[in-house]
């Protein structure tokens, strides 16, 4: 999964089963970030990380 910030620069991350947006690499910030939208990598579904079920997770 990925967030993206306005400039279009991509964030790797993973959503938890909390469904909590957290990096990929824990020394990258996500700070300026929407955590609202992730996209997924090897499709092109993208929507809420609340919408996630256990199959994306």
């Amino acid at each position: 999964m990925y967030v993206k910030n306005s400039s279009g620069e991509r964030r790797l991350v993973y959503v938890n089963e909390s469904h909590n947006v957290v990096p990929k690499y824990p020394n990258e910030s996500l700070e300026g970030f929407d955590l609202t939208e992730v996209y997924c990598l090897g499709c092109s579904w993208h929507g809420s990380p609340k919408r996630l079920t256990g199959k994306y997770v």
